[in-house]
């Protein structure tokens, strides 16, 4: 990257939207920082190779982050090895991503590795009235949903990632 003229790709897997949520915001904070961003559906990106950063989230579901997530770090695992590289995921129902640092899932934890990831962040999640899937449901009918999100803690991390991906060009 050069200058504040770096393109950076925030895509994500979701299945009810809140994580897409969480991308467009990480997206609008990066852009404000003079990046030039795409926040994209990771099943509808083909390419990486025009970009010189990528963030990457999936929402959490039983463990496993979201499969669009999973196929995007498989197929384009090559591309994204030699670009600077963040994770995140959205989740946890409660309070608890905002109390305290939630490791990632294994799956993620392996990608972290295998590909020299920055950092990777576990956002609360979000799971309201209309979401898809019997589990999820089953999960509000339990009284279980809410929007645990935070957006400072998103906007903050974002801030962090807008910072050293403009720091790497001086």
């Amino acid at each position: 990257m050069t200058g504040k003229t770096g393109k950076v790709l925030v895509t994500y897997g979701t299945t009810n939207g809140s994580t897409a949520q969480i991308a467009e915001a990480i997206a609008e904070v990066l852009r404000k920082d003079g990046l030039t961003v795409e926040a994209l559906p990771a099943r509808s990106v083909t390419s990486v190779s025009p970009y010189d950063a990528v963030v990457v989230g999936g929402g959490l579901y039983a463990g496993r982050w979201h499969k669009d997530a999973r196929r995007f770090v498989r197929r384009h695992h090559r591309g994204l090895a030699e670009r600077p590289l963040w994770l995140f995921s959205s989740g946890p129902l409660d309070a608890s991503a905002a109390e305290r640092d939630i490791p990632p899932v294994p799956g993620v934890r392996k990608a972290m590795t295998e590909l020299d990831a920055n950092e990777h962040v576990t956002f609360g999640g979000c799971l309201e009235e209309g979401a898809k899937g019997w589990v999820a449901r089953m999960i509000l009918r339990s009284g279980k949903g809410g929007d645990f999100r935070d957006f400072t803690q998103i906007e903050t991390w974002a801030g962090r990632i807008a910072g050293e991906s403009t720091a790497r060009e001086t």
